[in-house]
């Protein structure tokens, strides 16, 4: 009898049942990020008109910029990013270790108590009582009981790497334990309350949120690149190597990035200067990441047309190294006093966290759903609609906001330029901004009512996914 039960617990799980294992997990983090996806969506669309039309709504002080926007902004990073990215980050650890996600039940409790935060926290910013402090605009206890979710996912994640049953760690699980293993030091450090006056207060903001972005959203970010580019496509990434090196540059630059928003600010210039070094050398890892990503794809990019996932997770891919390298470039000090306070800096912030970052989870999204609900995508064309809305928005609002928040820089920098003239010389552009969260907007209905239709109205669907069965036979993969 013990030696039945020890067989059964050593054999190993087909892909099949890792799904299966995993399906109410992934689905619960993905369907709470999707639900704040949509609602962050709304306040986005809400604080961009108000940029053009400051008067309207303005009678309710709950709807004002000052509350809306920053709702906006933590909604999508902590609900819709942080969420579903990681359901995307667990289901891809269960594949890659072939071991079934742990502590599943802690992990649904700690997504229920992670949603009610958000949801206090909301109020709380609708209420006015906000840090206001950029990507901590939430009450501390929001933060650190968001922290202690992560912890509880980040313990699982060690025991699925100390029970894997592979020898090799591939470089999408290194990214993943690091996302995992980092996040909640960031959290924890920016909730301490040590940081009370005003220019230790803006180290430590510009501290967060630049290694939120990069050692929380990247790592998992990239994680899904290196799995979905090689498994749609059938074959190994180009250089194993490569990727170390990618991993290990991240890891070594990223977390001195961010305090080059304080050039010119009351802090110390070789404390800024360090900060600007190591993002000139961020170029590293993100060509190296870069080289790898396109050597896989070269010979098979046609297969975009035919895989949702390829098409997003690839745009997604070729938007970190744009904003990456850019990135860099605005680090420099010749170029941070031309484009600092304007609406350039605020459309690079929405290329990090929109093209690359939102649309890698649609991508991830659309591989994972059809395997753990074991059903198909309704429509083809609806995808195809989703993608086209959301990257020409994204596209239109970059463009806009970045052309003309280079204007605005030369013009402010310019002393025969009345400042009024800085500001309504941006109305156009704004307008243009507002027009692309509807492009974005109306791609997200899309996937949300793809996503309801697939979940929540069952039908005799096949068990591999046709589109699937349509890129294999096409590359005889």
């Amino acid at each position: 009898m013990n030696q039945e039960k020890q067989s059964n617990q050593n054999k190993e799980l087909s892909v099949t049942e890792l799904d299966q294992k995993a399906r109410f997990v992934v689905l619960f983090l993905i369907l709470s990020g999707v639900f704040w996806l949509l609602f962050g969506t709304l306040l986005a669309l809400v604080a961009s008109i108000k940029m053009h039309l400051p008067e309207w709504l303005g009678s309710a002080e709950w709807l004002t910029f000052g509350r809306v926007r920053p709702l906006h902004l933590n909604t999508m990073v902590y609900g819709w990013a942080s969420l579903t990215g990681a359901g995307v980050a667990l289901w891809m650890l269960s594949r890659l270790l072939k071991v079934p996600i742990l502590l599943r039940g802690y992990i649904i409790v700690a997504g229920a108590v992670w949603n009610i935060a958000l949801l206090v926290g909301s109020i709380q910013i609708l209420a006015g009582f906000s840090r206001g402090i950029e990507w901590l605009e939430f009450p501390v206890s929001t933060m650190v009981a968001i922290v202690l979710c992560v912890i509880i996912m980040s313990a699982s994640v060690l025991l699925m790497i100390l029970t894997r049953r592979v020898k090799q760690l591939y470089v999408s699980v290194w990214y993943i334990l690091a996302a995992f293993l980092w996040f909640p030091l960031l959290g924890l450090v920016s909730s301490l309350p040590i940081f009370d006056t005003p220019t230790v207060q803006a180290g430590m903001n510009w501290w967060y949120a630049h290694n939120a972005l990069g050692l929380w959203f990247t790592p998992v970010g990239l994680a899904a690149a290196y799995y979905f580019i090689p498994k749609v496509l059938g074959r190994p990434i180009y250089s194993y190597g490569l990727s170390l090196l990618g991993f290990w540059g991240l890891a070594l630059f990223y977390n001195w990035n961010g305090f080059h928003h304080l050039i010119g600010g009351p802090v110390p210039t070789w404390f800024v200067t360090i900060s600007i070094a190591a993002s000139v050398m961020m170029v590293i890892p993100v060509v190296v990441v870069a080289v790898n990503h396109h050597m896989t794809v070269v010979g098979s990019f046609s297969a975009i047309k035919y895989s949702p996932t390829l098409r997003f997770v690839v745009f997604a891919a070729m938007s970190y190294t744009f904003v990456s390298l850019q990135g860099s470039m605005q680090a420099l000090r010749s170029v941070n006093e031309v484009i600092h306070f304007t609406h350039f800096v605020v459309a690079h912030a929405h290329i990090g966290m929109y093209a690359f970052v939102t649309m890698m989870l649609f991508g991830a999204c659309y591989y994972i759903l059809p395997r753990i609900t074991l059903r198909e995508w309704h429509s083809k064309k609806l995808i195809k609609w989703h993608f086209w809305l959301t990257a020409i928005g994204i596209i239109i609002y970059a463009g806009a906001l970045q052309g003309i928040g280079l204007f605005q820089g030369f013009a402010m920098n310019d002393p025969d330029v009345p400042f009024t003239d800085t500001v309504t010389m941006t109305i156009p552009y704004l307008i243009a901004r507002s027009v692309s969260g509807i492009l974005m907007g109306a791609g997200h209905l899309i996937f949300a009512w793809l996503l309801v239709r697939m979940v929540f109205q069952p039908g005799e669907q096949p068990a591999t996914p046709l589109i699937w069965e349509k890129i294999r036979k096409e590359f005889a993969l």
